[in-house]
């Protein structure tokens, strides 16, 4: 029998991978190392892709309880930031960038961040969801996981507009 995740720890681990990956693709614009930074975002684009699936198919509704209409707030949130990734995805199909391109690619993953604190406490709400649910929400992310759609594919092919 496979070992059922625990999705908040998951959930959490997940923001810690993509704070990291931020500060770091960050260090990688400001330094204008247009291959590193590709890198980074390959590398989000696979992590944040299940992460956002189960988080807007699964997460939200399940949280709308405890967050009414402030879960539509987190879905726009998710359009900026799949926005953003699209653009920083454009500059690095470049072979180098200007000191304003990035600087300004910089300045765009740091908003990131708020995202990423303000999902994260998340976690202590689920937290009050019924053992059923957190089953049911376990289920989802490994489900997520499994299909492994990256964030840009699944935000143009799957995702609920």
């Amino acid at each position: 029998m496979a070992v059922k995740l625990d999705p908040i720890a998951e959930f959490r681990e997940d923001h810690r991978k993509v704070r990291d990956g931020i500060l770091e693709i960050t260090d990688a614009l400001k330094e204008k190392d247009v291959q590193k930074a590709r890198e980074i975002l390959g590398q989000l684009n696979v992590l944040v892709g299940p992460h956002f699936r189960y988080e807007e198919e699964h997460l939200y509704p399940a949280l709308r309880t405890f967050l009414g209409e402030y879960v539509d707030q987190l879905i726009k949130e998710h359009n900026n930031v799949i926005d953003t990734a699209k653009v920083c995805a454009s500059l690095l199909s470049r072979d180098s960038l200007t000191d304003k391109e990035s600087e300004e690619a910089a300045k765009a993953a740091m908003q990131l961040l708020i995202h990423v604190s303000n999902c994260d406490g998340l976690a202590i709400l689920s937290e009050r969801l019924s053992s059923k649910e957190m089953d049911r929400l376990a289920e989802s992310y490994a489900e997520a996981r499994t299909k492994g759609v990256p964030l840009l594919e699944w935000a143009d092919t799957i995702r609920k507009k």
